[in-house]
């Protein structure tokens, strides 16, 4: 099984996913053009019996709240009070760019926006299970001070957040939930009991989706004492795509980078960072150590990137598309382990790219194991600029030391001609 990234899919399929799973949610659609937006405002102020309403943005990205638009607008959570407000809001989010701490500079698109009846809140939670590590199964996070500012309540109150390891054969108890929900604060015996039933259908939803999160934040006391779930994230392992392709539908591609869809199409492991030496290695933990000795040596990675034990030379060029795709790539260090890989089709993938994709970085290339004499042999045959080294440290220092020649080359504006073809 290859090592894969996770789902990440939109509060509103979120909320749908909570909605079936019979926990309490506010009411909620969604909308992606302006004549949605007017009809599922007028829809949700004949249920709810009121023109309050509160427009969000669906966004893959986290912080919405405090984001800024190239419209003009502040924050991706707005509440208004009238229909026509909510229909100018919705204007300035659909079809514009939102900016927020995890969209990077690039921003992110806005294609549709969730219209919610507004409640009116008077006490608001935290409350998330993840995977952990440590425990080797769930972790329920939870907190009396929920809201935008959690990762604030965290960083400087670190006492307010409270950590519930379950055992998956044991489960979550109805008296474990109940238990929480005093400890989190919850008002009264009533509002305890709907919270504690909420905490427990989060969990049997989290295990039956295979999730490595669900994050409701907040989950809230209304003005009516009634208990909610206001807000949903969601991530799913990739690697249960099998058993839930009605949940994998809901990816939304548009959201993802152009790398991303990229490599999920050539089915590789691809991950873009922020560095300029490009890696293609085979296998997640040898692509770890390379990216560490990388750093070691005074270099910075551009991307994780595992071909795998079964790569085609047509993948290994996909994979060296991708790689030079990002501009910021100064030179590519190729390391492999040629175990269930076999070196001569790594070798014959570097050739084939190197020629079609005209790669003009330099590129190292260190193998061992299986054909790896085929492999020398092709890439000697070659005529191709590529430096070959047997061990794995002096790999990385050569690699580190090319990369900062051709950076400081493009400062100045000077083709150091690393055009490989001769």
């Amino acid at each position: 099984m290859q090592p894969k990234r996770f789902l990440k899919i939109h509060e509103h399929s979120a909320m749908a996913l909570l909605k079936k799973a019979d926990v309490s949610i506010p009411t909620f659609r969604i909308a992606t053009t302006m004549g949605e937006v007017d009809k599922v405002a007028k829809e949700i102020a004949k249920i709810s019996g009121s023109t309050d309403l509160v427009v969000k943005a669906q966004v893959l990205a986290g912080g919405r709240g405090k984001g800024v638009w190239d419209s003009g607008l502040q924050g991706g959570v707005k509440i208004c009070y009238n229909q026509s407000e909510a229909e100018s809001v919705a204007e300035r989010m659909l079809g514009h760019r939102i900016f927020t701490k995890q969209t990077g500079e690039t921003g992110q698109v806005c294609s549709a926006v969730g219209i919610v009846e507004r409640r009116y809140l008077r006490r608001e939670f935290y409350f998330a299970i993840a995977l952990d590590r440590e425990s080797a199964g769930p972790m329920i996070i939870a907190s009396s001070q929920g809201g935008v500012n959690i990762e604030d309540v965290a960083a400087k109150t670190p006492e307010a957040i409270l950590k519930v390891p379950i055992d998956i054969d044991e489960g979550f108890s109805d008296a474990r939930a109940l238990e929480l929900a005093v400890q989190m604060g919850f008002s009264n015996k009533q509002n305890q009991k709907e919270a504690a039933d909420n905490f427990k259908k989060l969990y049997q939803l989290f295990m039956d989706t295979d999730s490595t999160l669900i994050e409701i934040n907040p989950m809230a006391e209304d003005n009516n004492g009634k208990v909610l779930c206001m807000d949903c994230k969601m991530t799913f392992d990739d690697n249960a795509e099998i058993k839930h392709p009605d949940i994998f539908a809901l990816r939304d591609w548009s959201q993802m980078d152009e790398r991303d869809v990229q490599a999920a199409n050539s089915d590789l492991n691809y991950i873009g960072l922020d560095g300029s030496i490009g890696c293609l290695v085979n296998g997640a933990g040898l692509a770890m150590a390379t990216m560490d000795i990388i750093k070691l040596h005074g270099g910075s990675p551009a991307n994780f990137l595992d071909v795998g034990g079964g790569a085609t030379s047509s993948q290994v060029t996909e994979a060296f598309r991708l790689i030079t795709s990002d501009s910021k790539v100064h030179a590519i260090l190729v390391n492999i382990f040629g175990g269930i890989m076999r070196c001569d089709v790594i070798a014959q993938g570097i050739v084939a790219a190197a020629s079609e994709l005209n790669i003009k970085v330099p590129i190292v290339v260190r193998l061992q194991g299986t054909r790896v004499d085929d492999a020398k042999a092709i890439m000697g045959s070659s005529e191709l600029k590529i430096l070959a080294c047997e061990d794995l440290d002096e790999a990385a220092q050569m690699v580190v030391k090319l990369a900062d020649i051709v950076s400081l080359a493009r400062q100045a504006s000077v083709d150091v001609n690393f055009e490989l073809p001769l």
